[in-house]
């Protein structure tokens, strides 16, 4: 499996990331899956139940700011 383009704009250019650790992204994958660099939240998410929402034990809920999901809306194909 392997990262083939980033949606969106960079994580500098939105001002996402101070250059020293990680930034969030979004990358499309060669099998034309989708895959998500953020904080993991999972243990401070709360109960997703209410939602309808589940996570499996090797998933794991991250956050990304709302910029960088926005950005990529152009990147992301319909179908």
């Amino acid at each position: 499996m392997n990262a083939v383009r980033r949606l969106g704009k960079t994580p500098a250019e939105l001002g996402n990331t101070t250059g020293v650790s990680g930034s969030p992204d979004i990358l499309e994958l060669d099998d034309g899956a989708f895959a998500v660099i953020g904080v993991d939240i999972t243990d401070r998410i709360g109960d997703l139940d209410v939602i309808g929402a589940r996570c499996a034990p090797d998933e794991r809920v991250v956050r990304i700011p709302r910029n960088t999901l926005t950005a990529a809306k152009t990147d992301i194909p319909e179908g």
